[in-house]
């Protein structure tokens, strides 16, 4: 009976006290390490055994300690390699880098549109686009078109690069082959669907239907959608690795440059396709439909290479709606220095995704997706850093758009005087926009989030053909308006 107290009180000499008990029950398997006779022997024999019993004790919660470290380690490894070390996270990003950042893209994207627009007035005259009518109704849907294609992909690589889906080569590989994969689909088809609407609508108002011109037209826009794909979206992937490199948020410049460079080089290549395959009209029209059949042929392997992403085979099945809605409100509209508002939204919307995805997964957090929707104050005038570059990229409008009617000046283009009330009223309309525009992305972009959508392949689409539309809405008012009140010397021009 005396015995038994003997390894209590050497536990209670090694300061161990008798609380060593539990780690009988650390594992399965583990024999206990006190409180029987058989560690009992003459000599202080039992205190050795028990201090021995306690370094195994020890060994094994430092064993347990060890392992426990490196399963978290493995996990923080896991989400080092998924999501990896964002370089400077957006939200310790200032006012200052904010706008320093987007300012030269957005100047460049206006820039764009502005070439866009004088190449489309030089254009106007080629052969092709005066016998072949149908081509000016395919120019603002093919240009729509490959806007929401471009930066939608752009938002979708920079929210993969912010998060660290990216970083290793292996990760980044199939990044680049499912997103290119993708958007050969998404370009083909919809330039298919595109060639198709200019038939129609050409055919509707004198119901005159020529089949030679029908292949030319679908020829030409899945030729240009194809081409202009694949060049734009190998400038996207490298612009966002160059601005991870170089310690930029990709989110601030990839949108804008995809729009600066879509609408000039989308133009031109269509300009350029559509007046070679015209010259073939007399001579070899039998080259239309198999141009139209190379390009459909590849479309399965595009299909495959997309679906082996898990990145892009769920927006290969769901992300056709957005694109095709925005290609038919695009339609309607005409490139206009106003539409380039809806680059800024597309930055903000991309930001705001990013945001999100930090976060959690689409439909996860519901308490990042509000049900009602957000009050201008929350949107423009809240600490948080969506509130703060809202802010910075409505102060960007002004200048911004100064320097694009100075330029427009300067080249002549557009046939357009300018005088101080045009400028009020155009300055307006352009505020107006954006600030509109701003207020429905942070709604859009919860509410998507909220349902379960990925913000960065639904939002764009929307917020940039609202904005086209909302954008030439209010300029065609401001020129009305000053119209009624007798500033004729204002020329709108072609």
């Amino acid at each position: 009976m005396s015995s038994k107290p003997e390894p209590k009180d050497v536990h209670q000499l090694n300061g161990t006290g008798p609380t060593a008990s539990p780690c009988s029950s650390d594992g399965p398997g583990r024999e206990p390490l006190a409180g029987t006779s058989e560690f009992l022997g003459p000599d202080g024999a039992g205190v050795e055994v028990v201090i021995e019993s306690r370094a195994n004790a020890k060994g094994v919660r430092e064993e347990d300690a060890l392992l426990e470290n490196g399963s978290q380690s493995n996990e923080s490894d896991d989400v080092s390699t998924d999501r990896g070390p964002a370089p400077p996270s957006p939200l310790k990003e200032t006012s200052f880098s904010i706008g320093l950042q987007v300012l030269f893209p957005f100047l460049l994207a206006g820039f764009g549109t502005v070439a866009a627009g004088m190449v489309l007035d030089i254009v106007q005259h080629w052969e092709v686009f005066q016998k072949v009518t149908e081509v000016f109704i395919l120019v603002p849907a093919l240009l729509g078109l490959k806007g929401n294609l471009e930066m939608t992909l752009a938002s979708r690589l920079s929210t993969a690069a912010n998060i660290g889906h990216m970083d290793t080569p292996k990760e980044l590989w199939r990044m680049i082959t499912g997103n290119m994969a993708l958007i050969q689909v998404q370009a083909t088809v919809v330039g298919f669907l595109a060639s198709i609407a200019a038939v129609v609508f050409g055919w509707i108002p004198d119901g005159h239907f020529s089949i030679p011109h029908a292949f030319l037209l679908c020829a030409s826009s899945v030729a240009t959608a194809f081409i202009a794909s694949l060049v734009l979206g190998m400038i996207m992937i490298g612009v966002i690795i160059g601005s991870r490199k170089i310690g930029i948020n990709p989110d601030n410049v990839a949108t804008p440059i995809a729009a600066s460079l879509g609408d000039l080089i989308t133009l031109a290549l269509l300009s350029g396709i559509s007046w070679g395959l015209y010259l073939e009209l007399n001579h070899w029209r039998y080259i239309y439909p198999l141009v139209c059949a190379f390009f459909v042929a590849l479309l399965p392997v595009w299909v495959v290479l997309a679906r082996r992403s898990p990145a892009t085979r769920e927006v290969l099945y769901s992300g056709w709606e957005p694109v095709i809605i925005a290609m038919a409100i695009s339609s309607y509209c005409t490139p206009l220095p106003p539409c380039v508002g809806g680059n800024l939204v597309a930055v903000q919307a991309s930001r705001i995704s990013t945001f999100l995805h930090m976060n959690g997964m689409p439909g996860e957090n519901s308490e990042q997706a509000p049900r009602r929707c957000p009050s201008p104050c929350t949107t423009f005038f809240s600490p948080d850093v969506n509130s703060r570059s809202a802010r910075v990229l409505f102060l960007l409008v002004v200048p911004g758009h100064l320097v694009f009617l100075y330029t427009i000046s300067c080249m002549q283009g557009g046939h357009t005087t300018l005088t101080l009330i045009f400028i009020i009223f155009y300055m307006t309309a352009a505020l107006l926009q954006v600030l509109i525009l701003l207020y429905i992305a942070d709604w859009m972009v919860h509410w998507m989030w909220g349902r379960g959508l990925d913000p960065d392949n639904f939002s764009i689409p929307y917020l940039t053909a609202l904005g086209d539309l909302l954008g030439t809405g209010l300029l065609a008012l401001s020129f009305h308006v000053l119209w009624l009140i007798g500033d004729r010397d204002t020329d709108v021009g072609d």
